[in-house]
């Protein structure tokens, strides 16, 4: 199954994972990728399983960019699938976050620390971050990844979704969300509602930045 990048133009081969999780998918939703020539993510629904092909005259010459890149061609599959962190203590509800945040097309990973979290972070970019206030003690304000979060550059932070959530935050309140340096901001009473929260924040996410990091890719600061 081949897609093509909506921002560069370049051909990308689904793996049969992704393949998979498409076939999976209910109506109207999107698994989110990142294109491995441009690294700006968008989305694919399971409509393009048989349009994936069409308009293909004969198979293409393997692509072996990678021999000369270094980078084996299951590793760049395995990139194409968001990843996401859930940072957030054994308490009711964190089962429906996980639940909502993998329907959503994101493969999950629940670090038992903010030190383990940040040190993930050194290595794997996140599409999606979520984040409760009582992850650490004393809360977002003392809180070590908070803190961590906040210091992270725009080069790298635009292509990162921040949720916190907490009983302090008003849902999707974006003046409060701004104040605590995230994305979107969710009520722990809304919580049950947190897929439907993730479906219309994400869409929003993307059309306040894909517009303006595209332009920075053009002029070569991206």
């Amino acid at each position: 199954m081949i897609v093509k990048c909506p921002h560069c133009g370049k051909q990308l081969k689904m793996s049969a994972k992704i393949q998979e999780s498409l076939s999976k998918l209910g109506p109207g939703r999107k698994i989110k990728i990142k294109c491995t020539g441009c690294q700006t993510p968008f989305g694919i629904d399971n409509s393009q399983l048989n349009s994936g092909s069409q308009g293909l005259q004969a198979p293409a010459s393997p692509d072996i960019a990678w021999l000369r890149e270094g980078v084996f061609e299951d590793r760049e599959d395995v990139e194409d699938i968001p990843q996401a962190l859930i940072l957030m203590p054994e308490m009711e509800g964190r089962e429906t976050v996980v639940e909502a945040t993998k329907k959503l097309g994101y493969r999950v990973e629940m670090p038992s620390s903010a030190e383990e979290a940040i040190s993930k972070m050194q290595f794997v970019n996140y599409a999606g971050i979520i984040l409760h206030s009582r992850f650490e003690q004393g809360g977002i304000e003392t809180g070590k990844f908070h803190q961590y979060m906040r210091k992270i550059g725009m080069s790298r932070r635009r292509y990162m979704l921040y949720v916190l959530i907490g009983k302090e935050f008003e849902t999707l309140y974006d003046l409060q969300a701004l104040a605590c340096s995230a994305n979107v901001v969710v009520n722990d009473a809304e919580i049950p509602y947190i897929g439907t929260v993730l479906r219309k924040a994400i869409p929003e996410y993307e059309d306040l930045f894909g517009g303006l990091m595209e332009e920075l890719r053009i002029a070569g600061k991206e």
